[in-house]
Formats: C-alpha cells, structure tokens, sequence
C-alpha cells in the first residue's frame, strides 16, 4: 500500500465498493481526449485535469481549479436524455486528495472527513444551509445511460450558482440545447461548459470555494441537417451562450430583460456566436482561449 494512500483512506474507498488501483485520472487529458472535438482540450486556461471515471469507465472530462475548490470548464458527449433527472449522491475525487488512489469517483462517506479531501476540493457542507445551489456545467440533462447521469454528481463538477440562475434562465438555455442537438444533430455533438470570474472582488463560499460571476456554454456539431429552420441557422455548427451568476452585475456582457420573472430577473443568458464569447473569454481571463479545434471547422 505504500505510496497509494493513507491507509484510512484505503478502508473507506473499500467500504464505498472502489476498486484500489493505484492509477490517477488526475493532471493529463490523454486518457478521455474522447469527450473533446478532434481529441483537442480547449487551450488558453490553467488547471489540473481530471477524467471523470464512474463505475470504472471514463464519463466526461473536466479542467479543475485546486485552489478555487471549482472547475474552470467541464467538456463531454451530448447524449439524448432518457428519464426524469435522477437522484444520486454527491461524490467527491479521492485522488485529488492523494495521487496514488482509485480514479473511480465515490460518495461522501457518513462522519468526518479526511483532511487531505477538505483541502483538495468541495464538500457538502460547503453548500449545506449557503445561499447557493451546486451548479453543474455537465448536466445529467445531456445524458442517455444512468451511469453517465450518476456521473455529473461529483462536486469537481459543480460552481456554486444562484438559484435564480440554476433554475430559470440557465436551466431554459440547457432544455434549449438538448432540444436543438437532438433534433438536429447527426453526429456527435460536443459541449464544453465552464465559468468567468469577477475581475476583481470575488466572492467565497464558507471561504473556501470561489463564486463566479458568469457561466459559460458551447457546443460543437459538426455533422447536421442542413435543413434547419431559419431560426436555428445560425446555431450550428456551434453555438454559445453567457449566462449571469449574479443579478448585480453590470450589463456590458449580458443585458438584464427587464420583463422577465421577478424571481430570475437579473439572471439572463444570452446567445451567441462561439467567435463573441471567445472575444469575452479572452477580455476577462487576459488570454486567447480556444474552446473548439478550428472553432468545430476542422475536416474530419
């Protein structure tokens, strides 16, 4: 066992049924290149990789912050939902914590916590009792199996979102996706979702975990019915959107629809060209960030 873990942590990945492989699924994409257009991660942002392994099989990728205990994007595989949104425990990465333990994702156990895992990342009580919801950036939403859906509860998938967000406007864009790529995607479509800081005065949850400002969201089809309606012509083969983390910001990125709901005024998403939230991407993290290879324009 030398080198893998501390041995308590040991007992409690065989108490959760892990299996004890020694094999990290932290800092290198190679193993899941899979959940990316052209096997190509999206360039410009810094952080620890993680491929997300569920039930011993890869299920979506995600570029993880350690020192905001959030991810900066998670990128996977649309899939067709099948069922109503299933219930499932929240679950943490234990190899985060320690570097020679199982790649299998696995629910928070019953008591305290190893401190190594409270350093290394989220935990429940972090958004027990807050004023914000676990948002996920991979949403069991875009997901057919119900190992892939289990999957998006793990807390390195989530960003600490406001109700007002959560469910309404960006709960609407995420419908709107899975609607649109259902129905006129032809192959596989690949999604990218991640955050934007504040420039400057960031909010923390339980001073532990960074809030963001904004959330963001592309897709990529490259393969799809010409025959869109008008409407939608301008949506493939990719599409983005930004949505606000809070009602207070200014409106240079995403206007305020006056109109809307009271309960969601002031958490608007809007829809855009993949080349426009490039553009912001790139004012606010002071970098050129790439979601797509070739913006999704690349032969196959």
């Amino acid at each position: 066992m030398s080198g893998c873990c501390s041995p308590a942590l040991f007992l409690l990945l065989l108490f959760s049924g892990g299996l004890f492989l020694c094999a990290a699924d932290v800092g290198d994409f190679a193993p899941c290149l899979q959940f990316f257009y052209k096997s190509w991660p999206p360039k410009g942002l810094t952080g620890t990789p993680i491929c997300q392994r569920y039930v011993n099989q890869y299920r979506f990728s995600t570029l993880y912050s350690r020192q905001r205990r959030s991810p900066w994007f998670s990128g996977y595989v649309y899939g067709a939902p099948a069922g109503k949104r299933p219930t499932a425990a929240w679950k943490f990465e234990p190899q985060l914590a320690y570097p020679g333990a199982d790649g299998n994702m696995i629910p928070f156990p019953p008591g305290p916590l190893d401190q190594n895992v409270l350093e290394s990342q989220a935990v429940e009580l972090d958004y027990i009792n807050s004023t914000y919801s676990r948002g996920h950036l991979n949403p069991s939403l875009h997901h057919q199996s119900r190992e892939d859906r289990y999957a998006t509860f793990t807390l390195t998938n989530v960003t600490p979102q406001k109700a007002g967000s959560n469910d309404g406007p960006w709960e609407s864009l995420e419908q709107t996706v899975n609607k649109t790529l259902a129905a006129y995607c032809l192959g596989e479509a690949y999604i990218v979702t991640g955050i934007i800081p504040y420039q400057s005065g960031e909010p923390w949850l339980r001073n532990r975990v960074a809030v963001p400002e904004y959330m963001w969201s592309a897709y990529c089809c490259p393969k799809y019915n010409v025959s869109l309606p008008e409407r939608l012509k301008h949506t493939f083969p990719t599409y983005a959107a930004v949505g606000r983390n809070d009602r207070n910001s200014t409106e240079e990125i995403v206007p305020v629809d006056q109109t809307a709901k009271k309960q969601f005024r002031g958490y608007d998403v809007r829809q855009m060209s993949l080349q426009t939230l490039e553009t912001y991407l790139k004012d606010r993290f002071s970098a050129v960030i790439s979601v797509f290879y070739e913006q999704c324009s690349g032969s196959d």
